[in-house]
Protein backbone atom coordinates (compact mmCIF):
# COMPACT_ATOMS: atom_id res chain seq x y z
CA UNK A 1 0.00 0.00 0.00
CA UNK A 2 1.00 3.37 -0.49
CA UNK A 3 0.71 6.78 1.67
CA UNK A 4 0.37 10.17 1.03
CA UNK A 5 0.69 12.51 3.79
CA UNK A 6 -0.78 16.16 2.44
CA UNK A 7 -3.22 14.63 -0.06
CA UNK A 8 -5.29 17.75 -0.23
CA UNK A 9 -2.59 19.83 -1.15
CA UNK A 10 -1.32 20.87 -4.30
CA UNK A 11 0.89 18.24 -4.87
CA UNK A 12 -0.96 15.92 -3.04
CA UNK A 13 -3.93 15.92 -4.85
CA UNK A 14 -1.96 15.62 -7.92
CA UNK A 15 -0.11 12.91 -6.98
CA UNK A 16 -2.94 11.05 -6.00
CA UNK A 17 -4.20 11.59 -9.15
CA UNK A 18 -1.47 10.06 -10.73
CA UNK A 19 -1.16 7.06 -8.73
CA UNK A 20 -5.13 6.45 -8.64
CA UNK A 21 -4.85 5.44 -12.49
CA UNK A 22 -2.74 2.85 -12.17
CA UNK A 23 -2.60 -0.74 -10.08
CA UNK A 24 -2.22 1.14 -6.47
CA UNK A 25 -3.77 1.17 -3.33
CA UNK A 26 -3.66 4.03 -2.12
CA UNK A 27 -4.43 5.60 1.33
CA UNK A 28 -4.36 9.20 1.78
CA UNK A 29 -4.03 11.06 5.16
CA UNK A 30 -6.25 14.60 5.39
CA UNK A 31 -6.85 16.89 8.39
CA UNK A 32 -9.86 19.31 7.32
CA UNK A 33 -13.15 17.76 5.77
CA UNK A 34 -13.57 21.01 3.75
CA UNK A 35 -10.43 20.24 2.02
CA UNK A 36 -11.47 17.02 1.42
CA UNK A 37 -14.78 17.70 -0.29
CA UNK A 38 -12.74 20.11 -2.43
CA UNK A 39 -10.46 17.73 -3.60
CA UNK A 40 -13.14 15.14 -4.07
CA UNK A 41 -14.93 18.35 -6.53
CA UNK A 42 -11.59 18.35 -8.27
CA UNK A 43 -11.85 14.19 -8.92
CA UNK A 44 -15.28 14.59 -10.31
CA UNK A 45 -14.19 17.28 -12.60
CA UNK A 46 -11.50 15.05 -14.13
CA UNK A 47 -13.92 12.50 -14.49
CA UNK A 48 -12.06 10.51 -11.89
CA UNK A 49 -14.45 10.19 -8.83
CA UNK A 50 -14.87 6.76 -8.69
CA UNK A 51 -10.69 6.96 -8.32
CA UNK A 52 -11.10 9.51 -5.75
CA UNK A 53 -13.64 6.42 -3.74
CA UNK A 54 -10.69 3.74 -4.38
CA UNK A 55 -8.58 6.16 -1.78
CA UNK A 56 -8.88 5.14 1.91
CA UNK A 57 -8.71 8.98 3.58
CA UNK A 58 -7.49 8.44 7.29
CA UNK A 59 -8.42 11.93 9.11
CA UNK A 60 -4.85 12.09 10.84
CA UNK A 61 -2.30 14.45 11.83
CA UNK A 62 1.46 13.89 11.52
CA UNK A 63 1.62 15.47 14.85
CA UNK A 64 -0.36 12.68 16.17
CA UNK A 65 1.87 10.01 16.52
CA UNK A 66 -1.21 7.48 17.82
CA UNK A 67 -3.30 8.29 14.70
CA UNK A 68 -0.43 8.23 12.89
CA UNK A 69 0.76 5.12 13.47
CA UNK A 70 -2.68 3.80 12.35
CA UNK A 71 -2.56 5.08 9.08
CA UNK A 72 0.69 3.46 8.48
CA UNK A 73 -0.34 0.01 8.98
CA UNK A 74 0.22 -2.39 5.98
CA UNK A 75 1.88 0.40 4.25
CA UNK A 76 4.96 0.04 2.07
CA UNK A 77 5.48 3.20 0.25
CA UNK A 78 5.34 6.85 2.05
CA UNK A 79 5.10 10.23 -0.15
CA UNK A 80 5.56 12.62 2.48
CA UNK A 81 3.80 16.07 1.28
CA UNK A 82 2.21 17.36 4.39
CA UNK A 83 3.85 20.54 4.99
CA UNK A 84 2.73 24.16 6.79
CA UNK A 85 4.05 27.10 4.15
CA UNK A 86 4.23 30.68 5.65
CA UNK A 87 6.35 33.23 5.83
CA UNK A 88 5.18 34.98 8.95
CA UNK A 89 8.09 35.40 11.56
CA UNK A 90 5.06 34.62 14.30
CA UNK A 91 4.57 31.02 12.60
CA UNK A 92 8.02 30.12 13.75
CA UNK A 93 7.33 27.63 16.45
CA UNK A 94 4.00 26.39 14.35
CA UNK A 95 7.04 25.60 11.42
CA UNK A 96 9.17 23.69 13.71
CA UNK A 97 6.45 21.50 14.67
CA UNK A 98 4.91 20.60 11.45
CA UNK A 99 7.98 20.25 9.15
CA UNK A 100 10.19 19.19 11.48
CA UNK A 101 8.74 17.12 14.21
CA UNK A 102 6.05 16.11 11.89
CA UNK A 103 8.58 14.97 9.14
CA UNK A 104 10.63 13.36 11.94
CA UNK A 105 7.74 11.40 13.06
CA UNK A 106 6.62 10.22 9.83
CA UNK A 107 10.32 9.25 9.40
CA UNK A 108 9.52 7.04 12.64
CA UNK A 109 6.67 5.38 12.12
CA UNK A 110 8.27 4.31 8.18
CA UNK A 111 11.14 2.66 10.41
CA UNK A 112 8.91 1.04 12.92
CA UNK A 113 6.74 -0.08 9.78
CA UNK A 114 9.17 -1.10 7.94
CA UNK A 115 8.33 0.85 5.34
CA UNK A 116 10.53 0.23 1.50
CA UNK A 117 10.83 3.50 0.52
CA UNK A 118 10.03 7.42 1.44
CA UNK A 119 9.83 10.50 -1.19
CA UNK A 120 9.95 13.79 0.66
CA UNK A 121 9.10 17.18 -0.64
CA UNK A 122 10.93 19.88 0.58
CA UNK A 123 11.68 23.24 -1.39
CA UNK A 124 14.44 25.21 -3.27
CA UNK A 125 14.79 26.95 0.00
CA UNK A 126 16.47 23.90 1.64
CA UNK A 127 19.41 24.23 -0.64
CA UNK A 128 22.71 25.71 -0.18
CA UNK A 129 23.90 28.99 -0.95
CA UNK A 130 25.31 30.84 -4.14
CA UNK A 131 28.76 32.86 -3.48
CA UNK A 132 29.39 36.10 -5.87
CA UNK A 133 31.84 34.12 -7.91
CA UNK A 134 28.90 31.10 -8.10
CA UNK A 135 25.79 32.17 -8.22
CA UNK A 136 24.65 27.98 -10.07
CA UNK A 137 23.04 25.73 -7.22
CA UNK A 138 22.83 22.52 -7.36
CA UNK A 139 22.25 19.60 -4.94
CA UNK A 140 25.72 19.35 -3.64
CA UNK A 141 26.20 23.12 -2.91
CA UNK A 142 26.95 24.08 0.66
CA UNK A 143 24.59 26.21 3.09
CA UNK A 144 26.03 28.86 4.70
CA UNK A 145 23.63 28.93 7.75
CA UNK A 146 24.94 32.48 8.61
CA UNK A 147 22.82 34.21 5.51
CA UNK A 148 19.36 35.31 6.89
CA UNK A 149 16.62 32.67 6.01
CA UNK A 150 13.58 32.68 6.66
CA UNK A 151 11.71 30.30 9.18
CA UNK A 152 10.21 28.07 6.49
CA UNK A 153 13.82 27.42 5.35
CA UNK A 154 15.06 27.07 7.92
CA UNK A 155 11.92 24.17 9.05
CA UNK A 156 12.22 22.37 5.64
CA UNK A 157 16.51 21.88 6.23
CA UNK A 158 15.47 21.17 9.24
CA UNK A 159 12.74 17.88 8.11
CA UNK A 160 15.78 16.88 5.63
CA UNK A 161 17.82 16.38 8.34
CA UNK A 162 15.51 13.78 9.47
CA UNK A 163 15.01 12.13 6.21
CA UNK A 164 18.81 12.08 6.15
CA UNK A 165 18.78 10.40 10.23
CA UNK A 166 15.98 7.48 8.55
CA UNK A 167 18.76 7.15 5.22
CA UNK A 168 21.07 6.50 8.32
CA UNK A 169 19.04 3.63 9.96
CA UNK A 170 17.97 1.74 6.91
CA UNK A 171 15.53 3.51 5.51
CA UNK A 172 15.55 4.18 1.47
CA UNK A 173 14.76 7.75 0.68
CA UNK A 174 14.62 10.45 -2.28
CA UNK A 175 14.19 14.13 -1.57
CA UNK A 176 12.94 16.74 -4.07
CA UNK A 177 13.93 20.30 -4.13
CA UNK A 178 11.16 21.38 -6.41
CA UNK A 179 10.65 25.44 -7.11
CA UNK A 180 7.69 27.49 -6.92
CA UNK A 181 4.68 24.90 -8.03
CA UNK A 182 2.47 25.78 -10.45
CA UNK A 183 -0.87 24.01 -10.74
CA UNK A 184 -4.31 23.33 -11.35
CA UNK A 185 -6.96 22.93 -8.20
CA UNK A 186 -5.96 25.62 -5.68
CA UNK A 187 -6.73 29.43 -7.26
CA UNK A 188 -6.60 30.97 -3.92
CA UNK A 189 -3.25 29.81 -2.72
CA UNK A 190 0.22 29.14 -3.10
CA UNK A 191 1.57 30.06 -6.89
CA UNK A 192 -1.59 30.61 -8.00
CA UNK A 193 -1.70 33.84 -6.53
CA UNK A 194 0.59 35.49 -8.86
CA UNK A 195 -2.07 34.96 -11.72
CA UNK A 196 -4.64 36.30 -8.94
CA UNK A 197 -2.20 39.38 -8.48
CA UNK A 198 -1.40 39.78 -12.47
CA UNK A 199 -4.69 39.58 -13.23
CA UNK A 200 -6.14 42.19 -10.29
CA UNK A 201 -3.69 44.64 -11.75
CA UNK A 202 -0.34 44.50 -10.09
CA UNK A 203 1.62 47.23 -10.68
CA UNK A 204 5.50 46.59 -9.25
CA UNK A 205 7.92 43.97 -10.33
CA UNK A 206 11.82 43.06 -9.11
CA UNK A 207 14.39 42.16 -10.96
CA UNK A 208 15.10 39.30 -8.68
CA UNK A 209 14.82 35.48 -9.78
CA UNK A 210 13.03 32.67 -8.92
CA UNK A 211 12.58 28.91 -10.16
CA UNK A 212 9.42 27.77 -11.09
CA UNK A 213 8.29 24.15 -11.99
CA UNK A 214 5.33 22.34 -13.37
CA UNK A 215 2.96 20.32 -10.51
CA UNK A 216 2.81 17.48 -13.26
CA UNK A 217 6.59 17.41 -13.43
CA UNK A 218 6.95 17.45 -9.49
CA UNK A 219 4.92 14.69 -9.57
CA UNK A 220 6.15 12.55 -12.32
CA UNK A 221 9.69 13.08 -10.82
CA UNK A 222 8.86 11.42 -7.32
CA UNK A 223 7.09 8.47 -9.05
CA UNK A 224 9.39 7.89 -11.17
CA UNK A 225 12.21 8.34 -8.54
CA UNK A 226 10.18 6.04 -6.47
CA UNK A 227 10.04 3.00 -8.43
CA UNK A 228 13.68 3.25 -9.60
CA UNK A 229 16.85 2.16 -7.74
CA UNK A 230 17.90 5.37 -6.72
CA UNK A 231 18.24 5.95 -2.70
CA UNK A 232 19.49 8.52 -0.72
CA UNK A 233 19.57 11.32 -2.97
CA UNK A 234 17.68 14.50 -3.47
CA UNK A 235 17.03 16.26 -6.75
CA UNK A 236 16.44 19.84 -7.66
CA UNK A 237 13.53 20.35 -9.45
CA UNK A 238 13.29 24.16 -11.21
CA UNK A 239 11.75 23.78 -15.40
CA UNK A 240 12.75 27.42 -14.96
CA UNK A 241 14.63 30.34 -13.49
CA UNK A 242 13.06 33.37 -14.43
CA UNK A 243 12.94 37.08 -13.15
CA UNK A 244 9.80 38.21 -11.20
CA UNK A 245 9.06 40.82 -14.29
CA UNK A 246 9.46 37.91 -16.91
CA UNK A 247 7.23 35.90 -14.73
CA UNK A 248 4.46 38.25 -14.64
CA UNK A 249 4.89 39.85 -18.47
CA UNK A 250 3.93 35.72 -19.47
CA UNK A 251 0.95 35.35 -16.79
CA UNK A 252 -0.21 38.84 -18.19
CA UNK A 253 0.07 37.87 -21.80
CA UNK A 254 -1.33 34.06 -21.04
CA UNK A 255 -4.24 36.27 -19.23
CA UNK A 256 -5.13 38.82 -22.08
CA UNK A 257 -5.32 35.27 -24.56
CA UNK A 258 -8.07 33.83 -22.58
CA UNK A 259 -9.70 37.16 -21.25
CA UNK A 260 -9.67 40.78 -23.18
CA UNK A 261 -6.57 42.31 -23.46
CA UNK A 262 -7.04 45.61 -23.00
CA UNK A 263 -7.93 45.00 -19.31
CA UNK A 264 -4.42 43.38 -18.87
CA UNK A 265 -1.62 45.11 -18.02
CA UNK A 266 1.88 44.17 -17.07
CA UNK A 267 3.63 45.25 -13.96
CA UNK A 268 5.69 48.63 -14.82
CA UNK A 269 6.88 49.82 -12.07
CA UNK A 270 10.83 48.56 -10.63
CA UNK A 271 10.89 48.27 -6.88
CA UNK A 272 14.14 48.89 -5.51
CA UNK A 273 15.70 47.21 -2.54
CA UNK A 274 16.32 50.16 -0.64
CA UNK A 275 12.90 51.09 -1.09
CA UNK A 276 11.22 47.89 -0.03
CA UNK A 277 13.57 48.23 3.07
CA UNK A 278 11.62 51.38 3.76
CA UNK A 279 8.48 50.28 3.76
CA UNK A 280 9.34 47.29 5.82
CA UNK A 281 9.88 49.58 8.99
CA UNK A 282 6.42 51.00 8.40
CA UNK A 283 5.01 47.42 7.57
CA UNK A 284 6.40 46.06 10.85
CA UNK A 285 4.98 49.58 12.73
CA UNK A 286 1.63 49.11 11.01
CA UNK A 287 1.30 45.39 11.62
CA UNK A 288 2.65 45.49 15.12
CA UNK A 289 -0.19 48.23 16.36
CA UNK A 290 -2.68 46.68 14.54
CA UNK A 291 -2.23 42.88 15.15
CA UNK A 292 -1.65 42.20 11.14
CA UNK A 293 0.41 39.48 9.38
CA UNK A 294 3.69 40.96 8.54
CA UNK A 295 4.57 40.01 4.81
CA UNK A 296 7.96 42.50 4.29
CA UNK A 297 10.79 40.49 6.44
CA UNK A 298 14.50 40.87 6.18
CA UNK A 299 14.27 37.46 4.49
CA UNK A 300 11.11 37.75 2.02
CA UNK A 301 12.95 40.84 0.62
CA UNK A 302 16.29 38.97 0.27
CA UNK A 303 14.18 36.51 -1.97
CA UNK A 304 12.54 39.56 -4.19
CA UNK A 305 16.17 40.57 -4.69
CA UNK A 306 17.56 36.47 -5.64
CA UNK A 307 19.71 36.20 -8.97
CA UNK A 308 20.92 32.29 -8.44
CA UNK A 309 19.93 29.95 -10.65
CA UNK A 310 19.36 25.53 -10.29
CA UNK A 311 21.39 23.29 -12.18
CA UNK A 312 19.03 20.23 -13.17
CA UNK A 313 21.28 17.94 -14.70
CA UNK A 314 21.58 15.36 -11.98
CA UNK A 315 17.43 14.76 -12.54
CA UNK A 316 17.96 15.11 -16.29
CA UNK A 317 20.63 12.34 -15.93
CA UNK A 318 19.73 10.25 -13.53
CA UNK A 319 15.65 9.10 -15.15
CA UNK A 320 16.41 10.84 -18.10
CA UNK A 321 13.72 13.69 -17.27
CA UNK A 322 12.74 16.74 -19.64
CA UNK A 323 10.63 19.43 -17.91
CA UNK A 324 7.57 20.86 -19.64
CA UNK A 325 7.91 24.21 -21.30
CA UNK A 326 6.61 26.90 -18.56
CA UNK A 327 5.46 29.76 -20.64
CA UNK A 328 3.31 27.08 -22.69
CA UNK A 329 2.26 25.26 -19.66
CA UNK A 330 1.16 28.62 -17.89
CA UNK A 331 -0.87 29.59 -21.07
CA UNK A 332 -2.48 26.19 -20.47
CA UNK A 333 -3.25 26.40 -16.77
CA UNK A 334 -4.79 29.65 -17.22
CA UNK A 335 -6.90 28.97 -19.52
CA UNK A 336 -8.37 25.79 -17.30
CA UNK A 337 -8.47 28.27 -14.61
CA UNK A 338 -11.35 30.61 -16.35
Amino acid sequence: MILVTGGTGLVGFHLLLQLSQEENTIRAIFRSEKRLLHVKKLFEKENKLSEFEKIDWVNADILDIPALETAFTNVSYVYHCAALVSFNPKDEEKLYQNNIIGTANVVNCCLYSDVKKLCYVSSISALGNGTEYNLILNEETERNNEVVRSDYSISKFGAEMEVWRGFQEGLEVVIVNPGVIFGYGFPTEGSSLFIKNVKDGQLFYTQGKLGIVAVEDVVKAMTTLMKSTISGERFILVAEDVTYKELFDSIADSLATNTSANKIKKPKFEIKKWQLQIIRIFEFIFTTLFFRKRMLTKAAINALYNIEIHDTNKIKTAIDFEFLDMKVYLKTLIEKMK
